[in-house]
Formats: structure tokens, sequence, C-alpha cells
């Protein structure tokens, strides 16, 4: 498979004289995985639309392998083909979830034998062997993206662009996908680019991270070289997401009490002395009706600001007694279970193993 390389000149977007995207400039190597990171309105989307040929800049250049993309070109399916792009929330046909899957091989001729072959293969790496024969729109959120990211693999794309896939996702479906792009990237040598608002994910997945605001490109880098010294376009992006800075001391124990401005106090299991950014997981915190017994080293009395339903996920807002927020992410079964509201008194908890180093 010939591996891509894509680089964007002073990319620009308008639309109705507003600039989505300004003067993006950057470069992906054949076979890296480049992880887009910004707030909600950043220009991610565009980008991505724009690198998949769906959208035409207003101004700048998309090179492709050393070849400069023309857009007014007729015969731009010729290079779609190459390119595969899951989109954050699936487009499935009514129909089975094997149809659904195998529509692009169909399109391109390939044999029924060899459409069977490759759809058990694509369905086997996310994880929804047995689900042939359902129908695709009766699929839960996480099983109808894992058939969406199948749509897109089985034609073997040898560049990969995906739009926050994990987006409002249960558990077990973020980490099977997460597992199939890791392995995507190392075995198959994809380049991959993709919006996401995890940083957790980012951390794991991508080789590089390029931060986009207001259409701009605020930096790209490494992870360590974005987080460990953000500039503060970044640090407010990153407060979103249960970031925190504080003065780390280590314990008897082994693990460190970090010392957060307004007198919240995270224990974390890693062993540092001075001042570090931390960084825990939405996902990682659980809800209490009453503080009890628990193997969570932080625990802390709260109330909920903020209510977000995603369907199958609910995301809170929990002002602790410090006057910090986090952001908790919760089923939406433990959410009606116990009968949560904007005000009700709450506790969260996590592992200090949950807290992260940044």
């Amino acid at each position: 498979m010939t591996k891509i390389h894509v680089e964007t000149k002073n990319l620009c977007k308008e639309y109705s004289g507003r600039k989505v995207l300004n003067n993006v400039s950057f470069s992906v190597e054949r076979g890296e995985f480049l992880a887009i990171v910004g707030p909600n309105g950043a220009g991610k989307t565009t980008l991505l639309r724009i690198l998949d040929l769906l959208e035409e800049p207003t101004s700048g250049e998309v090179w492709i392998n050393g070849l400069r993309v023309d857009y007014a070109r007729k015969d731009k399916h010729v290079l779609r083909r190459s390119i595969g792009f899951v989109p954050q929330k699936p487009v499935l046909f009514d129909a089975s979830v094997f149809d659904n899957v195998a529509y692009g091989l169909r399109v391109r001729g390939l044999s029924a034998h060899e459409i069977e072959r490759r759809v058990t293969d694509a369905l086997k790496m996310v994880g929804l062997t047995g689900l042939e024969r359902r129908n695709a729109l009766t699929l839960s959120g996480g099983e109808a993206q894992r058939v969406s990211l199948a749509q897109t693999l089985i034609t073997d794309p040898q560049l990969l662009l995906l739009d926050e896939p994990t987006s409002n996702l249960d558990p077990k479906s973020t980490s099977i996908i997460e597992e199939t792009l890791s392995y995507v990237g190392r075995e198959r040598g994809v380049t991959i680019i993709m919006a996401s608002h995890d940083i957790l994910q980012v951390e794991n997945l991508a080789k590089r991270i390029l931060m986009l605001s207001d259409g701009r490109v605020v930096k790209i880098g490494t992870f360590s070289e974005l987080f460990n010294k953000p500039t503060e376009e970044i640090a407010r992006y990153m407060r979103l997401e249960n970031i925190f800075t504080g003065l780390s001391k280590t314990t008897e124990e082994g693990t460190s009490i970090i010392e957060v401005e307004g007198g919240l106090r995270i224990e974390a299991a890693f062993k540092v002395d001075g001042e570090v950014t931390i960084h825990i997981p939405p996902e990682s915190i659980i809800i209490l009706g009453s503080r009890v017994s628990s193997s969570a080293r932080n625990i802390f009395k709260g109330r909920i600001t903020q209510i977000a339903d995603y369907g199958s996920i609910i995301k809170l807002k929990v002002k602790v007694e410090s006057g910090r927020e986090f952001n908790v992410q919760i089923t939406k079964k433990s959410f009606e279970e116990m009968s949560l509201n904007i005000g009700s008194e709450a506790y969260i908890a996590f592992k200090a193993s949950s807290v992260r180093l940044i």
C-alpha cells in the first residue's frame, strides 16, 4: 500500500465573510497519527472536510504525496478512493450491518466471496461479529459508530480522517475504536488525522497534536511540547477537561498530594515534588449519593450545576466545596437510578491512579 503524505499551505475557508480557517499550514508524514484539538467552533470539522475533498478552500493549497489537489477536477472521486472519513455521527442505511459494511466494496465491483471475507474481517476488528444480520438502525450509538469505522476501513484507505469518533460513546466502544485505530496505524501504516476532545485519548494515540483556535494554528508538536508548558490559549481549552495546576508533595505512602488553589487537595499515584499540571478524565469520576466507604483516594462533596444529555451518556458539571468544578461522565442508566437534578447534592470520587500528570 502506498502511504500518504499530507501538507496544507496557508489554507483559508470563509462562510458568508466569516473566516473559519485562517492560514492553516502543517504537514503530516506518511504513516503518522496527527490529532487535532481545540474548542468547539475552532474549525476542526471544516479542515477535515477540506482534506476529504468534500469542500473547497477559499484560498491556500492542499498537497497529497507531493501533488497539489485541484478541487476543480471532475475526477476527484478517484483520489477520494484512497481517503476514508469517519464522521462524528454515523450515516447508516436502513439495511443489515453486513450490507452497510459491504456497500463500498460492491460499488467497486468485488466478488461476493471477497466481500464476504473482508466484511467478516472488518466486523471482527471492531468487535461486531454475530451482528451481521441486525438492522444497522437498531444498534446502540457505540455499535453504530463501530459499523461506520468498519465501513471506512474495509476499503483500505491510505489516509484516514476521523471527526471525534468516540464522542459520547460508551467505554467499551471507545476502547475498541481506540485499539482499532492503533492497530491500523501501527500495522497497516495508514496516515491518520483525527479531531478529538479527549486529552487522554490524544496522548495515547497521536504522535503529534495540532491545536486549533478561531480557525488558526496555535501550536503543533508532541503532547509534552503542547501541554507541559501550555500557552494561555491551550490552558484555557484544557481547563474544560478537568485540568488543574498546583503544588505537589510526595507522601510516605509513595503518592503525591497536589494542593490546588482554593483549598482543593488531590491525591495522585505518582511521586513528584514541585508545581505540576494534572488531568482527571471525566469518565474516571464516579458519582455517589452519599459518602460511602470506597477505595478511591479522592472523594469530594459538591452540587450538580449543569446536565447535558447525549443519549446513553450524561455529562455533568459538579462544583465541589472548594469552588472548583469537575466534568463528570456517567451512563444514562446510572443518572436515572440516582434521580439526579441540577442542584442535587452529590459526592464525586476518583482513584489516585486516575490522576494523570501532563
